[in-house]
């Protein structure tokens, strides 16, 4: 038997099996090998341990009934950026979050963030901490300002973010730098700078997608220009809605930066009033073949408008249409 490992993008690896089949000789005999292979038997394949998904080790694969070793994938996990339901965090964020976590998402991205305090909605971080952890909510990433990132600031962001357990510190917006070159070249110093000083700690920064990002600036939008001038380490959060919005293609911009888009922020556009995920225009089945096999996405985050969010109800058919379309 012939063990052939074929290496896919993150989360996903196939095994490959090739079977010779010999005659046996009339006659068996006992050898060396048989009695090996009686006092060390190997371990069965009914009953194997859950599989180690990053990357699967060859255990595990092997131990994976038969039937089952065309692949070994695990989905990509779904996460609610929290500023959707920001009006209920406002009056309410343990129960908030225990709400969340019945509908089903397994993550949540806190919103608004500034790296002045060590703390996020009056909360202490040890407090969000384990008001997640009682939940079973991974901290999947946080919004905040660019100042969070800036001189004494930047210590406090990384210390409330390890007390979380997130390692994916995203500006949510900095309109006034997406707006010349020499500002857009000043972000991307930044973002390039943080990006050095959080490797070492196994933390990453990165910019999320608002529509006025794909204005054009001299015949390039201002996204374009920022990850041309960023370094892979620095993720790029396409928000699928707000590109299109502004004008962008979602699907054209994936394509462009492969490797880059680490966190996705899953959100339709030109639907009817009221619609979600599946809804509107965008290129869902393209959109996911992207992250799933050219960006090593770890984290879709639907995140929906509203002047005071859009209350569970859009948070749970968000999810329930996720599930339809198999994720």
């Amino acid at each position: 038997m012939v063990l052939v490992l074929v290496p896919r993008p993150r989360l996903s690896w196939s095994v490959s099996l090739s079977v010779s089949l010999r005659p046996r000789p009339a006659e068996s005999r006992t050898t060396d090998e048989d009695e090996n292979d009686k006092r060390h038997p190997p371990p069965p394949l009914a009953s194997p341990a859950p599989p180690c998904y990053d990357p699967p080790c060859v255990t595990c694969l092997t131990q994976t009934p038969l039937h089952e070793r065309t692949a070994v994938v695990a989905k990509v996990p779904i996460a609610l950026q929290l500023f959707s339901v920001r009006g209920e965090c406002a009056k309410d964020l343990p129960a908030t979050l225990k709400a969340v976590a019945g509908l089903g998402y397994v993550g949540v991205e806190p919103w608004g963030y500034g790296g002045d305090k060590l703390e996020w909605m009056g909360f202490p971080a040890k407090t969000l901490r384990r008001m997640l952890d009682d939940n079973g909510l991974a901290c999947c990433g946080i919004h905040l300002a660019t100042a969070a990132l800036l001189g004494d600031n930047l210590p406090r962001t990384i210390e409330l973010n390890q007390t979380l357990g997130n390692r994916f510190l995203i500006i949510a917006a900095d309109k006034p730098r997406m707006s010349a070159l020499n500002t857009i070249q000043e972000l991307a110093d930044i973002l390039n700078s943080v990006a050095e000083k959080l490797k070492p700690l196994g933390m990453f920064t990165g910019y999320h997608a608002h529509g006025f990002d794909f204005t054009l600036i001299e015949g390039q939008t201002a996204w374009d220009r920022l990850f041309s001038l960023t370094s892979r380490d620095v993720i790029m959060q396409m928000d699928i809605g707000n590109c299109a919005s502004g004008g962008g293609d979602p699907v054209a911009t994936l394509r462009r930066f492969p490797g880059r888009a680490r966190s996705v922020h899953l959100k339709d556009f030109g639907g009817p009033p009221g619609s979600v995920i599946g809804q509107g225009k965008a290129d869902w089945p393209t959109i996911f073949h992207l992250c799933e096999n050219s960006h090593h996405t770890e984290w879709y985050v639907v995140e929906e408008g509203g002047e005071n969010g859009l209350g569970f109800d859009v948070s749970a058919r968000s999810l329930q249409a996720l599930r339809r379309m198999g994720k």
